[in-house]
């Protein structure tokens, strides 16, 4: 065995050695020059090969790193934070599914079932979904692992989501969501409390300037369905006028067509029966106990009758919050009461209001954030001291500081990458004369001054 050689390499020197020997044997039949030959050919063959293409990213995929990363982790940081204010549970659910949990939850005719799930069938020949959206999966797993018992039960979770659709500005067919559920509860306060909820948030995210909460009631059962009816009639009128995604919907889904951005729907649309004119005196009660309740805490909200949802189990509260700083694509947050929903799986009547909003686009509002510096860096000006450095910034970092040690190039440049890294407190170790120093600096103050080692961690807590 050659040790440290490639196998060519090796192949080459075993030839070349095997040629010598078959020369000194005199043999004829096959010549001592075959052995060095074959191994150049076959190396030579090996460099005309063409070097490996690096796989591309996925389009509508994404890689996040630097001032998006620190703003899509300060969004996530934040809806934690604030999601324990207001005692929601921490909950993981698999990111695919039985491809039934989001046909059956979403519906068969609309676009994210028809048109844009990532759907395959695994070995066993069972059709599985990459999950686009969060409530079907929480509300499989509601049913499936017996959380009943825990109703009303308060649900929060983020994570990757994907939808096979045209990617855009802050749309990904990978993409990130936070979304927040309240599964079992029928009162108003729910809808209320889960607002306050999302409007916390954008505040705290700092982008809630600009943002609107747009608000409608869809009304109970009786009242949908009375509207339902009042819209298809009425459509009925105008079909061959309405565009072709309209007319496929008429029938199925005539709510949806409130929401269509086609010009030729929007003439018809402007007209058409509002949900008002059909509302129970029940329903009515609803909406004005969610709409007082805001008032109550102080959230702006403002009234759109054209915004819907089309799937049957929607009730009552339907809502977004829009801003024009996205382009044509302005909701940021949006949700609704979904009370049949658990019934469409299966299970009982259970009442249940939840949100969803995309990372990538809150993360574009957020703009900036730039990365945190550190508290304190430590730079070795001396090679026999950069184990010491090491020590002091495990110590620092065991006592809560953010810190890190620059051991790497030259002195100068350790000292260099320092300053530029901007920490708020700059300790350097140097060993001169074979005495040790020790230099605190207070970069922001201009600040510097030589310490006692034993005094390096008091004066950092001080100063921190």
């Amino acid at each position: 065995m050659i040790i440290g050689a490639s196998w060519r390499e090796a192949f080459a020197t075993a030839t070349d050695h095997l040629s010598g020997l078959w020369a000194c044997k005199g043999a004829d039949p096959f010549p001592a020059p075959t052995f060095p030959l074959i191994a150049r050919a076959i190396m030579s063959s090996d460099k005309n090969k063409p070097a490996p293409t690096t796989p591309q990213a996925i389009r509508g995929t994404q890689d996040i790193f630097g001032p998006d990363a620190e703003a899509f982790a300060f969004v996530v940081e934040t809806f934690e934070r604030v999601r324990r204010l207001y005692r929601f549970r921490r909950a993981e659910m698999p990111v695919f599914e039985k491809t039934a949990v989001f046909s059956r939850s979403l519906g068969e005719t609309t676009d994210v079932v028809s048109k844009e799930m990532y759907s395959f069938e695994d070995r066993g020949g069972e059709s599985l979904t990459l999950r686009p959206e969060f409530t079907a999966g929480i509300a499989r797993a509601y049913l499936t692992n017996g959380w009943q018992q825990h109703a009303p039960l308060k649900l929060a979770t983020h994570g990757p989501l994907f939808r096979y659709e045209r990617p855009q500005k802050g749309r990904y067919r990978q993409f990130h969501q936070i979304d927040a559920e309240i599964i079992g509860a029928g009162e108003p306060q729910a809808d209320v409390e889960l607002l306050v909820m999302a409007d916390q948030i954008l505040k705290e995210l700092g982008i809630a300037d600009g943002v609107t909460l747009q608000l409608n009631t869809l009304g109970d059962a009786p009242s949908r369905e009375a509207w339902r009816a009042a819209l298809i009639d009425y459509f009925r009128a105008v079909k061959g006028e309405l565009s072709e995604d309209s007319q496929e919907r008429l029938e199925k889904n005539p709510l949806r067509i409130l929401d269509s951005k086609d010009p030729r729907d929007k003439v018809f649309t402007a007209e058409a029966p509002m949900i008002d004119a059909f509302l129970s005196a029940e329903a009515q009660d609803f909406f004005a106990k969610v709409t007082g309740g805001l008032d109550a805490v102080g959230v702006a909200w403002t009234r759109a009758p054209a915004l819907v949802r089309g799937l049957d189990y929607y009730r009552h509260t339907a809502f977004e919050f829009v801003t024009d700083r996205l382009g044509a694509q302005g909701t940021v947050l949006g949700g609704g009461r979904y009370d049949g929903l658990i019934e469409a799986l299966g299970g009982p009547h259970t009442p249940a209001v939840g949100w969803a909003a995309g990372i990538e686009r809150l993360a574009m509002l957020v703009g900036d954030k730039g990365e945190a510096k550190a508290d304190v860096i430590v730079v070795a000006e001396h090679a026999e001291r950069e184990i010491e450095a090491a020590a002091l910034v495990a110590h620092y970092r065991r006592s809560g500081f953010s810190a890190e040690a620059y051991v790497s190039g030259s002195p100068r440049k350790r000292y260099d990458r320092a300053r530029k890294a901007g920490a708020a407190v700059l300790i350097t170790l140097d060993l001169r004369d074979g005495d040790k120093t020790q230099k605190l600096a207070v970069l922001d103050e201009g600040f510097a001054r030589e310490v006692e080692a034993v005094d390096l961690f008091s004066n950092v807590r001080v100063i921190v």
